[in-house]
C-alpha cells in the first residue's frame, strides 16, 4: 500500500510542477517516465542493499519494483526491440552516427514506456556502425 501512496504522490507532484510550469495535465509518456526513473532508483538502492548486507530490504525495494513495473506496458523484448530499431533506421534512410538522434527520437516518439533506451542506445549504435 505504500508503495501505491508513492507513486500517487510522486504523481501529483509532478502535475502541480507541471501545472505550474504552464503545461497541462501530465501525457501517458510522462507517467511512464516518471515510473521508469522511480524504478531504476530502487534498482539502485537494491544494489547498494545487497552489497552492504542488508538482504531485507534489498527485498523490499524488489518489491516494489514488481509494483511500480505492474503500472508500465510490457517491455519489448530483445529480439523485438531489435527489429524495430532496424526497421526505424531503414525508414529513416539513417547511414551513420551523425544520424543517431534521429532515428532515437523516432524510436522514443513510438515505443516511448515500452523499450529499455539505455539498452536501445548500443543497439542502435551497432546498427549504424
Amino acid at each position: 500500500m505504500s508503495t501505491l501512496r508513492l507513486i500517487t504522490a510522486a504523481l501529483k507532484d509532478r502535475d502541480i510542477d507541471a501545472r505550474g510550469n504552464g503545461k497541462g495535465p501530465l501525457s501517458d509518456d510522462e507517467v511512464f517516465a516518471l515510473l521508469a526513473k522511480m524504478i531504476k532508483q530502487r534498482q539502485e538502492s537494491e544494489k547498494i542493499y545487497a552489497d552492504n548486507g542488508r538482504p531485507e530490504l534489498a527485498t523490499q525495494e524488489r518489491e516494489e519494483i514488481e509494483i511500480i513495473a505492474s503500472f508500465l506496458p510490457q517491455q519489448l523484448s530483445e529480439d523485438e526491440a531489435k527489429a524495430a530499431i532496424a526497421a526505424v533506421v531503414t525508414e529513416t534512410g539513417a547511414a551513420g552516427m551523425k544520424d543517431m538522434g534521429k532515428v532515437m527520437a523516432v524510436l522514443k516518439e513510438r515505443f516511448g514506456g515500452r523499450m529499455d533506451f539505455g539498452k536501445a542506445s548500443g543497439w542502435v549504435k551497432a546498427a549504424l556502425t
